[in-house]
């Protein structure tokens, strides 16, 4: 019988914190970014953060992409992808918002999709002082919502709140996308590294991302790699090895299940491939 699979349990990491208001696990509000050995490798979580950074600058990588969140600005994490925290600077300030799953499909924001695609692609976005002023104001607002226990409507209260933070923040992030103007190679890339978040537990071979673009392997590798540094060999096997690690140290799915989830022949295989790009077998990386 197989193991049921666990998801990074981030909770315990909030026992020891000061200032947190929510409604049980399905909203919590942070005035202090919580950071221990926990986040020391790639983990995947199941809840949607939002970021209102207000001094300093905090660092790392939402699946494979490094981002860098300078003050003032907002950064968003959507629901299962993976994150590699790096820095965070000495004197970082920031409010944050904990959503759970449940708590974002409920909201049934209209053009969910479309807000979606823009957050993937660019999670952070700066803020003019007057922009950053207007989301502590929310979140202040917010946060007296969260502690009025008493009131039977105080999660109706916080989901309408939320709806307007979203249709906000969205407004900012479609904004963002319509100033950029991307070449023709920029936008290949950003379709193929799209492709390849869809695809890549079942498809490892370049073939099958320059058939669904149109183009020959040869002259979808030469882009790639002359636009983003990496081939496109390496692009798909980092997003595998990636998500293997998080599954590695953040489940309790085995060796053999992490495998049959990215369609490898054999544990066998599977553990070949890990080592040849990670330098560790599986069972040693996970047990480091």
């Amino acid at each position: 019988m197989k193991k049921a699979v666990t998801s990074f349990n981030w909770l315990p990491e909030l026992e020891n914190a000061d200032e947190v208001d929510s409604i049980d696990n399905d909203f919590i509000l942070l005035e202090k970014p919580i950071i221990s050995s926990a986040f020391n490798f790639p983990f995947k979580l199941d809840v949607a953060i939002g970021i209102i950074c207000i001094e300093g600058t905090m660092k790392g990588k939402i699946n494979l992409k490094t981002h860098t969140s300078i003050s003032p600005g907002i950064i968003i994490i959507l629901p299962d992808q993976i994150l590699e925290y790096e820095y965070m600077s000495k004197d970082f300030s920031g409010l944050f918002i904990i959503m759970s799953k449940r708590f974002t499909e409920s909201l049934n924001i209209e053009e969910g999709f479309s807000l979606f695609l823009s957050i993937r692609d660019d999670p952070f976005i700066s803020l003019s002082k007057e922009e950053l002023d207007a989301l502590v104001a929310y979140y202040t607002i917010l946060q007296r919502a969260v502690r009025k226990k008493d009131n039977p409507y105080r999660m109706e209260v916080v989901k309408n709140l939320t709806k307007a933070f979203f249709y906000n923040t969205g407004y900012l992030y479609h904004k963002l996308s319509s100033n950029e103007t991307k070449s023709k190679n920029e936008l290949l890339v950003k379709k193929f590294l799209s492709f390849v978040q869809t695809f890549y537990k079942e498809q490892r071979g370049v073939e099958f991302y320059a058939d669904k673009l149109c183009l020959t392997p040869k002259y979808l590798s030469k882009v790639i790699k002359e636009s983003s540094g990496m081939s496109a060999n390496d692009w798909i096997d980092d997003y595998v090895v990636l998500e293997s690690k998080a599954l590695l140290k953040t489940t309790n799915m085995t060796i053999q299940q992490i495998s049959d989830e990215f369609n490898f022949s054999s544990q066998s295989f599977f553990g070949k491939y890990f080592k040849r790009h990670v330098g560790l077998s599986p069972k040693e990386y996970k047990n480091n």
